[in-house]
């Protein structure tokens, strides 16, 4: 498991609590308006921060911050993720925040089976037709991502899922296939696109504007009552 990252506090990464937000790199995705593009690309030439740092930090904090959210790149790529947050817990008792893009519900089930995360946010990068698209991809299976949506909306655990919104990429009948796939849903955010300076590849791509954003919403509160516009 390595740290590319380490914001040492946060009050935007976890809902509700002031926290740490520790980022992976490497991600199965290639989203063009990834905001962390050289955790993605060039994860390997970034410089690394041990866990060993990370571990003696979160411990003197403990008593200040309330948990972790842990993001990426895509945290579940890696195997030991459990180990790591197990890790966390046994020596913080700190809550847990996974950021994935649900293309590994396996491992997501195991860290809820076994008590390990307490939040899960989980990116929706567009309708199912056009998922390829928005992910970066030639070709996507989606009985994953499918997978995913279905044991948070069938669970117990905390969770939000998340879309960042493109002007390019979105259009009204995404958010119509979106709201049909997530009826009934805890929480939906929809983000508006921002260049970060660190993207996939930026060129065309747009942020909608807050009038855009708001119709997406309206589209989706009747299927998603708790659909918020997140960054505007």
């Amino acid at each position: 498991m390595k740290i590319h990252g380490y914001n040492q506090l946060t009050l935007l990464d976890y809902p509700g609590h002031l926290a740490c937000t520790i980022f992976c790199g490497h991600c199965n995705f290639r989203c063009p308006f990834c905001h962390n593009a050289s955790l993605v690309l060039h994860a390997d030439e970034q410089p690394e921060i041990s866990i060993e740092k990370i571990m003696e930090h979160l411990k003197k904090r403990a008593g200040v911050i309330e948990g972790v959210a842990i993001t990426g790149g895509e945290p579940t790529v890696h195997k030991d993720l459990p180990d790591f947050i197990r890790r966390i817990k046994d020596e913080t008792g700190l809550a847990v925040k996974l950021d994935t893009n649900g293309t590994n519900p396996s491992m997501v089930e195991q860290l809820i089976s076994d008590k390990l995360i307490d939040y899960v946010a989980m990116d929706i990068k567009t309708s199912p037709k056009r998922y390829a698209l928005a992910a970066g991809l030639k070709e996507l299976d989606m009985g994953s991502i499918f997978t995913s949506v279905d044991l948070l909306l069938n669970g117990d655990l905390e969770y939000e899922f998340r879309t960042t919104v493109v002007d390019e990429i979105h259009h009204d009948d995404d958010f119509i296939e979106i709201g049909e796939w997530l009826h009934g849903a805890r929480a939906y955010f929809l983000q508006c696109y921002k260049n970060s300076g660190d993207l996939i590849a930026p060129e065309g791509l747009h942020a909608p504007s807050v009038q855009k954003m708001e119709h997406y919403r309206d589209i989706v509160l009747p299927f998603v009552p708790n659909t918020e516009v997140r960054g505007i």
